[in-house]
Parts: C-alpha cells; structure tokens; sequence
C-alpha cells in the first residue's frame, strides 16, 4: 500500500502536483528542472489516453458547448482528471494506462456549457493505512452534487452524504435544470471542503443564491455557509434558506492553510447589464473576498467593479504569493521591504490588482479614477472605478477608430461603420439602448486561466486576449416579442426593463475588429510591476485558411505553467498547439501540435519509477473558441537517455 504524502507546497517539490493549481495558493509553479531551454526541444510525447467523451452515442449531443478544461493532479504516479461529462480517470502517470473510471450521470439537460476544471485529494492521516476512502478524490458536477470517491478504488465513498453525493441544490428553492453548475474543484483546507457554484448568467433577477458553503470531507456535513448578502441585510421572505439573486462564485478557490484563508473570486449579482434592481446585493459583486476557513466570515474583500453593469466577474484563482519587496525606489511601487504575504488577482478588465492577504490592502497603489455616466433610466452606476498604476493593464483599454482592423479596406470599412454606430468612451462605458463597444470583451482581457507565479525569478506570466464585444439593451415589450419570435440572440434578463444583445466585435470575416495582436503572453517583474517582456501568443493557423497562417497572437482560454528549468509552458491558443517559451526572455524554444485545442492549464509531476519529469495537458478543445474538439490527455517527456 502506498504511502500519500500530505498534498502542500512541499508535495509539489517531491514532483507531485497535489492542487489545481500545483500548490494550495494556485502558482501554477513546479521546481522540476530536469526539462531546460537547452533540452526542450527534444520533449516528444510519452502516452496519449482518450477519455470517451466524444464517442458516438455517448450522449454529448445536449452540451452546446462542451469544453475539457481540466488540470490533472499527480499523487504518487497516479494521475487523476476528471472530463465535461463528470467522468473521472485514474491513469498511470507515467505510462497512462488507466486504473479505473468513475462515470457520474450528469443531467446534461439545460446546459450553456459542460466543464470540469479539476479535481481535488484528500489523505486522512488519522484512519488506518488501507482503510476505505483515506485518501479520496472530491469533485463538483453539472448537475450540481458534491463526489467523494475512493482514490484507490473509483467508488464513492459509503459514508459522505447520501451514498458518496452530497445534493448542493438542498436550501437553494427553486434551481431551472442547467443553471446551477460546479465546473471548478472544491478547494480543500483542512478538513472541510469548500465550493461555489455557476449560476447562469442574464437569465432572471431571481436567481438561485449565490452562496458559498464549506462540508466537512468525511461526512459530507455542512460546515458553514457564507451568504454574500451586504452587512446590515434583512433576509427577504420566501422559503430558500439563502438570499436569491447574490453574487456567484464560480471559478476556482485558493486557500492559506497557514492563515485559515479561504479565497472566493466572486460573480455579479442578477442581472448582469441593468443594476436598477439589485437592491444592493451587488455589494460583494465581482470581488475578492477573504473568508475565515473556521467560519465562513469575510476577514476583508477588495471590489475590482463597483456595480459591475459589464460581466466583468472575477474570472480567475487568485494566485498566493510572497511579495519580495521592492527592487528600487520610485517605480510607483510601495516602497515594502519583503516578504509580504500577498494575493495577485487577475480580472476581466485587464487588471491584476496586487494585495496583502492578510488584510486586502494595496501592496501597489490604486486610483479611483472617473468613468463615463449612464442614460438608461434607473440604472445605478459608479461614479469612479479602481485602476491600479502597477502592473500595466494587459491591454490599451480606450479604443479609438486608429484601433479598428481589417484583413482589407473593405471590412475595415464594416468595422469602422459599426463603431460608430455604438457608444465608445473607453473602459466602463455603460451599456445602453444605442448599443456599446465593450473593450475587452465580456469574455475578458483575462479569465479562468488566471496567472502563474514563478518564485525563483520573481516574475508573475499572464496570458490575456485582445478582443471587442457589442451590448444592446433592448426594452422589455421589444425583447419579449422577439423572444416569442425565436429571434436570438437575446439574453433575456427577466423580471428588468431590458433584455438585451451580446455579440463579438467581429469583420464580416469572422476576424476581430480590433487590431492585433489579439492575444498574447506577459512577464512582469513582482517586485517593481514592470513588464519584463511581452510577447503575441499563438497564430492564425487553425482559424484561418493556408497561406494566411500569421503570428497574429490569437484569442485564448486557458493558463500557464512555470518550472524551476526556466520555462513557461502554455496551450490556451486556438491553434492547437502547446508550446514553451523561456520564462527569463520569453523566447520561443518548443511547440508541438496537440489532436485538439489545448483549453486547459498544464502540469507537470516527476515519475516515481524512472524519476523524468513529464509536461501534461489535456487536449479536448472548447467550442466557444472554435477550436478542435477531443478527449485527449497528452503527456511529454525528454527522450530516453542511449
């Protein structure tokens, strides 16, 4: 029987990757350094396992958009994922031959998208070696239930809430089929387990809560529950236990186990483009809070939208970091002396806001600064936004007819007429009823990928996207008659004034409006906040015909992954690759092209047996991209040595 090491930072500098994110607070940093510039590339690949997802009959005609964004995890050479559908594998890590598959029943009915980012490991020291469940793997579904299963076995285990589930939708009232999801992994403290959920976006102002409960790991018994109702609530009647309508949390947790910090990277409150109604439940709305993992108190939150009227929810796992103080003086930086405990969190907008974490207060300064106004009636707005002066936002957030694109005059000219049409007054121009250029687009400069921190060079790597979108609103008796109509798209926004329409900033071939690059790959130093390097990431191949395949830098989900050998893997791009870059210069060293897109964030782990180092990612594709789909986890090594 083998031995689980405890899963923490120390863990992943064994060579295992026992988090999401590698370690608790999400760096996405591994200290392997067997793979180097000099030798990377030769990396060929050691296994490919297909999950099934895709197969014919297996039921994923309901996903309108499946997207296999998982991370594996690596405990002791076994390699654990979990797919779109709920499906969980334990692989052989260093050969991928699979030891079992747990196939939860996901009702798939409903959903807007199906997506699983990862699973979580838990080891209970106190039971016996070879007991049932004491090292059990925990994972959220579609279909909203919380999964124990036995790490060893595939089976649920017998005493965790009914029979291995616990039902997150108890409590919650009414919940339509598809609009509760957990697609991220439960973040693991201790011994509770703590989750958030998806609630779909613009649907109606009666949205099921967007509540953040903690379970304990071995019964499955709620332990806590934070209810993001602002300070000073009066519950409202009706019989769900939690507020209705609150800020969601959907993406992925970190935790400080040293500090008992729960990190919660919050959503918007109902709706989304019209503020007139929420009553204050945006109170909490697109935020990082920091929660007590004993109670479920908030220890401190930091709004990065003040009534976010834009989508632009906190996409991304804040990411724990020692601040190292600051190189220099001037800088706009702090003028610190490290270490200091803190956060970096990456937003929508393009901002990463840089806190303490112990206290959420700026470790670089950030300026309330003035934003455009609103005309539509009853819509609340605020008057000033935070923007931090370090980092640099990850794009040039004022858009002005010089910025607009075409592949030719002519669907330059389509751009040009378009943006005119529209409202365009930079960052945080309210939606209204003639129409407004979002830029970035509600999609985000930044999203679910968040940002890697590499501790040894002091550098913090973000991947972002560079593309526009279009918001409408649209007034409700016009809305409702083209519903009735079948007319799309329109979002409905039920029981507000408006509905409204959302599309991308696109030319009339389908190439963003906006001028390239549209996405691309940053360093920036930690302890100044000065861009080392940036750089465009990803071609056009893929979305483009032959010969028009162009370094362009292209639109991109996903995150990356940094190793002590000094390198920065990162597949994300639409083009289907997964390539590494020198994390130092950001030089090119390595590409190779996967059997899908590469939506997901990479791992890395070093083999027990052989003691390689392998690069992991799974390959599956996202169809809001437009990338390949597929149901592959690739695996990469250095050639045997002669």
């Amino acid at each position: 029987m083998r031995q689980a090491p405890q899963a923490t930072a120390a863990s992943v500098a064994t060579g295992n990757w026992p988090h999401y994110g590698g370690d608790e607070g999400g760096q996405r940093f591994s200290p392997l350094a067997q793979i180097t510039p000099d030798n990377v590339g030769t990396l060929e690949v050691a296994w490919e396992y297909h999950t099934g997802d895709l197969i014919e009959g297996a039921g994923l005609q309901s996903m309108k958009l499946p997207a296999f964004e998982a991370t594996p995890l690596v405990v002791d050479d076994v390699l654990y994922a979990c797919t779109p559908r709920n499906h969980v594998v334990a692989l052989d890590a260093q050969t991928g031959r699979e030891r079992w598959v747990y196939r939860h029943q996901s009702a798939e009915a409903g959903h807007y998208v199906m997506a699983c980012r990862g699973v979580s490991y838990h080891l209970s020291p106190s039971l016996p070696a070879g007991a049932t469940c004491r090292e059990r793997i925990l994972m959220g579904t579609v279909d909203a239930y919380l999964l124990a299963l036995d790490a060893h076995s595939g089976q649920l285990c017998p005493g965790f809430g009914q029979g291995g589930k616990v039902d997150l939708r108890r409590g919650l009232r009414a919940v339509t089929p598809g609009h509760y999801k957990v697609m991220s992994p439960p973040a693991i403290i201790g011994d509770i387990a703590v989750v958030g959920a998806l609630v779909e976006d613009n649907q109606t102002l009666d949205a099921p809560p967007g509540v953040i409960r903690a379970f304990d790991v071995h019964s499955g018994e709620l332990r806590w529950a934070w209810d993001p109702v602002p300070p000073g609530w009066q519950r409202q009647g009706g019989p769900a236990r939690w507020q209705r309508g609150t800020p969601n949390a959907w993406s992925v947790f970190s935790v400080d186990t040293r500090n008992q910090l729960v990190f919660v990277p919050t959503g918007n409150a109902a709706p989304d483009y019209y503020s007139g109604l929420r009553k204050g439940l945006d109170y909490y709305a697109s935020s990082l809070v920091a929660l007590d993992a004993k109670t479920g108190q908030v220890r401190w939150h930091f709004q990065t939208v003040h009534h976010d009227i834009w989508d632009y929810d906190v996409p991304a796992q804040p990411v724990l970091f020692d601040y190292p103080g600051k190189a220099s003086p001037g800088n706009d930086g702090p003028g610190q002396h490290g270490p200091v405990p803190a956060v970096a969190q990456a937003t929508k907008q393009g901002f990463v806001f840089i806190l303490n974490r112990l206290t959420g207060e700026p470790i670089f300064p950030i300026d309330e600064r003035p934003v455009p106004g609103s005309d539509v009636p009853g819509m609340r707005v605020s008057p000033t936004q935070p923007v931090p002066r370090k980092p640099e936002p990850l794009l040039d957030t004022h858009l002005s007819e010089a910025d607009i694109w075409g592949f030719t005059p002519w669907d330059r000219g389509k751009c040009l007429d378009t943006f005119r049409r529209h409202r365009s007054e930079g960052l945080f121009t309210p939606p209204g009823e003639q129409g407004t250029i979002l830029y970035p687009a509600h999609t985000g400069a930044a999203n679910w990928g968040s940002v890697a921190i590499d501790p040894q060079r002091k550098l913090l790597i973000a991947n972002y996207t560079r593309v526009a979108s279009v918001v409408t609103l649209i007034p409700r008796a016009q809305a409702d008659a083209q519903i009735a109509a079948g007319q799309v798209p329109v979002y409905p926004m039920a029981d507000s004034p408006y509905a409204f329409d959302l599309t991308l900033f696109l030319s009339p071939l389908g190439a963003p409006c906006t001028a390239p690059p549209w996405g691309g790959l940053r360093a920036v130093d930690l302890a100044s906040g000065d861009t080392v390097w940036d750089r465009p990431l990803g071609t056009t191949r893929d979305v483009a015909p032959f010969p028009f395949w162009r370094e362009l830098g292209v639109p991109n989900q996903g995150g990356a992954l940094v190793t002590g050998g000094g390198l920065t893997f990162i597949g994300a791009t639409t083009d289907n690759y997964i390539r590494a870059f020198a994390t130092a210069s950001g030089k090119a060293l390595w590409q190779h092209r996967l059997p899908a897109g590469g939506q997901a964030t990479p791992m890395t782990f070093r083999g027990q047996r052989d003691g390689r180092q392998y690069v992991v990612i799974a390959a599956g594709g996202h169809a809001y991209l437009g990338t390949d789909l597929g149901d592959a986890i690739v695996a990469f090594r250095l050639p045997a040595a002669e």
